[in-house]
């Protein structure tokens, strides 16, 4: 990718699944590579397992973080119905980097509607999806927290960034004595999403 073209990433998920950090780690990779990058963070009620959302756009020159409706290249969710909610900020021709993990809200704890049916199935009509089971990569890695990780290695993939130390980046983010299941993590998402998988 050439560094004039300006990117636009959100990043969808709910409260505790580590969509902050996985931003963090992106944001620090493409500042370290010379990038432009602002981010913009919308936490909510994410302690209580509400939606928590990042943007982050980047490029040689970025006026904004903001991501309007039909601006985001890439759409990544870490719940599967958060990234139904989020796909009208996705672009004609954009990504969606889904996980398949399913976290009711109070709603449908509470019995009051169900959990919808054929989400993934209804992503990939209307964009380029792919869909990852990443709780269970993770746990394939030694990291069972780490799905945030391996999201975040498909997000890369999809971008096409190759300019950036990925692993530095990492490492600079998370404490020593988890970076290396961390990278293993980032390696398996990086994986799944290139071209030859």
């Amino acid at each position: 990718m050439k560094k004039f073209d300006t990117k636009s990433v959100l990043l969808v998920g709910v409260g505790g699944q580590g969509t902050i950090l996985a931003s963090k780690v992106l944001t620090s990779g493409l500042i370290a590579a010379g990038y432009d990058v602002k981010m913009s963070e919308v936490h909510g009620m994410s302690q209580r397992g509400g939606t928590v959302t990042t943007q982050v756009r980047f490029g040689s020159k970025v006026w904004s973080p903001l991501i309007g409706e039909g601006e985001a290249d890439v759409l990544v969710s870490f719940e599967t119905m958060e990234a139904m909610r989020c796909l009208p900020f996705l672009r004609p021709g954009g990504k969606v980097v889904v996980n398949t993990y399913e976290m009711p809200s109070l709603p449908v704890l509470s019995g009051e509607c169900e959990y919808p049916d054929g989400i993934i199935d209804e992503l990939k009509k209307r964009a380029d999806t792919l869909a990852i089971d990443a709780v269970k990569v993770a746990a394939d890695q030694g990291m069972p927290r780490g799905m945030n990780v391996v999201l975040l290695g498909a997000l890369v993939a999809a971008l096409g960034v190759d300019d950036v130390d990925w692993a530095a980046a990492l490492k600079s983010c998370v404490k020593p004595q988890f970076y290396e299941a961390n990278l293993k993590c980032l390696e398996a998402g990086l994986k799944l999403a290139s071209p030859a998988a």
